[in-house]
């Protein structure tokens, strides 16, 4: 079965993100989709044949698992954004464990904030650790690396260059705030609410 590529056109006009900046991520996101359907054909072809042993076979496994990730990381960034953010209730069970981990929702926010603009590529994952109840934020270089095992990602922020610089250049910290302003709260509830 195929991945479908999901549309995010509802985000254009998003605060904060030129319609320009959005159609070339959602591009890029749709790259992932089809370079992971196409990955997964050829596996399966090297597969039936017999060729568990080639280097073809090693080095696209090794590739699958970023292929995948690029695709899933981009839908949890594209879906925890909202041109009618909802705002974060301290009443919720996300606000109680970000309480719990972090003290209070600006130490949290400093948090995220601080680590989305540390110098470098990658994302900023918010992440649910249901066996210990516990969460963290998490700096991830690469979409198949750093990642918690067994921990659902509930907020996800991309700090790849090609989710900034069109509108934001070398203004990174501009982007953060454009970011956080566009959060949809009850959307980074719901996954955790799924997953407790």
């Amino acid at each position: 079965m195929k991945y479908e590529i999901k549309n995010f056109d509802s985000l254009i006009g998003l605060y904060g993100f030129s319609d320009n900046l959005l159609k070339n991520h959602f591009a890029l996101y749709q790259g992932y989709v089809n370079n992971f359907n196409k990955l997964n054909d050829i596996l399966i072809d090297l597969e039936k044949s017999d060729k568990f042993a080639t280097p073809e076979y090693s080095e696209l496994n090794r590739r699958f698992g970023w292929e995948f990730n690029g695709m899933r990381l981009h839908e949890y960034y594209f879906e925890n954004l909202s041109k009618q953010p909802t705002e974060y209730d301290d009443n919720s069970e996300l606000a109680k464990l970000i309480v719990s981990e972090f003290g209070s929702f600006d130490l949290f926010l400093k948090d995220f904030k601080a680590m989305a603009a540390m110098r470098g590529i990658g994302w900023i994952v918010l992440y649910f650790d249901r066996e210990a109840q516990r969460i963290f934020n998490v700096w991830i270089n690469e979409h198949d690396t750093g990642h918690f095992a067994g921990c659902t990602p509930l907020l996800v922020m991309d700090v790849f260059e090609h989710a900034y610089m069109l509108d934001y250049g070398l203004k990174k910290a501009d982007y953060i705030e454009a970011f956080v302003k566009a959060i949809n709260w009850r959307i980074v509830e719901e996954r955790l609410l799924k997953n407790k």
